[in-house]
């Protein structure tokens, strides 16, 4: 890892901005996991859609019928690669954040935030939404 060219003082200033920072990427990771939620249940939504609209009486057969099903998959899948990607960025900021560099304005206490489980468990929500979706296809 390089080392870092910043000079670190420890003062109520750099302290407060390195909170500030820490709490935006929290604040973007929450924004991911809210787009994600977003694309992974109007993926789903729209797979359920069209599979319960096939079976009203009077709906004409659609040309192309697996288009709606391949469409909620691309956005199932959009919606989890782009969380894991974004949850990888997090993690990379978050521990340059708490290195050694840092290590003087740093808090002592450094949890882990609730944003990081929540964003671990709808990427697990997605994959499994794209494999019942795709699996389904079969």
């Amino acid at each position: 890892m390089a080392t870092s060219t910043l000079e670190v003082r420890p003062t109520s200033d750099s302290h407060f901005a390195w909170l500030r920072t820490k709490m935006s990427c929290d604040r973007t990771l929450m924004s991911w996991v809210r787009t994600a939620v977003s694309m992974v249940g109007f993926g789903f939504t729209i797979v359920q859609f069209f599979d319960r609209f096939k079976s009203i009486e009077g709906v004409k057969e659609a040309a192309h019928t697996g288009a709606p099903r391949l469409l909620g998959m691309m956005l199932i899948g959009a919606g989890t690669i782009g969380l894991a990607i974004s949850l990888w960025q997090y993690h990379t900021i978050v521990a340059e954040l708490r290195s050694d560099a840092y290590r003087v304005i740093a808090p002592d206490r450094q949890r882990v935030a609730p944003v990081y489980a929540l964003a671990a468990v709808t990427i697990f929500i997605g994959v499994f939404a794209f494999f019942a979706v795709a699996t389904r296809m079969m």
